[in-house]
């Protein structure tokens, strides 16, 4: 059966004009005070949120009819770009021009969000240029890496990151092809680093499939793990719980509604504790997003602009 990847804007992914240096001797403004939100029987519900042409705030833009929850539970920064210095020969974390404006405006475009209860984390991905999350050459290049991401998560006030291990182009500007212990070096230099933030995984790529090394399997620093193609069920290959696991996934306004209430309704059926979404734009999209609460919270959701 034909099954369809995520049809995503490509700038994020193609900008390389205006590399980001990060400021990391700036502090966060971190950990604004959350107002808990109504309590929400179910699946946690994740929204990734196109940065190049839409707000993040959408997110918060959706509640229960019945209850007043928050339909979304997490909301994704879709994407910062792990890019390659050949001078150096060493990866970076990279943020085009809309990802560095959210990021910059973090008390207007991240905490609105964290002061409903939503949790906000930062994707990462791949940029053409060699580098990727599976093949840093040593631990202590992992290291440095995973340092950059868990400094950026602190100085902005993030609540984690995500992986996803697409548009690498492995073996670009002489980089290496990916090896078996640059993931879990990476991982597991991540959850040291921030051992209370979440890390999520996009199950697609090299990555994905070297989640063991030296006797170190990193599945279980996970927090989570999501389907990759947009509607469709595939049940993520990590050895996690179902809670932590989201074989649904679903674009909006781009999956039928029907089948996103199948998939919801097999989430719950089936005892899986995770709803993934993409492409959560500035539109009206209640009708869709209903389609889906009513299987997983049995309720509509209701669009406040």
């Amino acid at each position: 059966m034909f099954t369809l990847m995520r049809s995503r804007v490509r700038q994020t992914a193609l900008a390389f004009s205006a590399v980001t240096a990060l400021a990391f001797g700036a502090t966060a403004t971190t950990d604004a005070a959350a107002a808990p939100a109504p309590a929400k029987q179910g699946p946690t519900s994740v929204a990734y949120v196109e940065v190049n042409n839409n707000s993040m705030l959408n997110v918060g833009k959706y509640t229960l009819a019945s209850g007043g929850g928050n339909v979304f539970d997490v909301a994704v920064i879709f994407a910062a770009n792990i890019n390659y210095d050949t001078s150096t020969k060493s990866a970076y974390l990279y943020f085009n021009d809309n990802v560095q404006r959210v990021l910059d405006n973090a008390a207007t475009q991240i905490r609105p969000l964290q002061q409903k209860g939503i949790k906000v984390v930062l994707s990462v991905l791949g940029n053409h240029q060699g580098a990727g999350f599976a093949n840093f050459p040593s631990r202590r290049a992992a290291s440095t890496f995973a340092k950059q991401l868990s400094d950026t998560v602190a100085k902005y006030g993030l609540d984690g990151i995500d992986f996803d291990d697409e548009y690498a182009e492995y073996g670009n500007n002489g980089t290496g092809q990916p090896n078996g212990s640059s993931f879990v070096y990476l991982v597991s230099a991540l959850r040291a680093d921030m051992p209370d933030k979440i890390i999520s995984l996009y199950d697609i790529g090299p990555a994905a499939s070297r989640l063991s090394y030296g006797g170190v399997d990193v599945s279980s620093k996970f927090d989570y793990a999501w389907n990759p193609y947009y509607g469709t069920w595939q049940v993520p290959g990590i050895a996690l719980p179902k809670s932590k696991l989201s074989p649904a996934a679903v674009e909006i306004g781009g999956t039928p509604q029907s089948t996103a209430a199948d998939l919801a309704r097999r989430t719950v059926g089936e005892g899986y504790g995770v709803y993934l979404t993409y492409n959560l734009d500035g539109a009206d999209r209640s009708a869709d997003v209903s389609a889906f609460t009513r299987e997983l919270y049995g309720s509509d959701a209701v669009y406040t602009p």
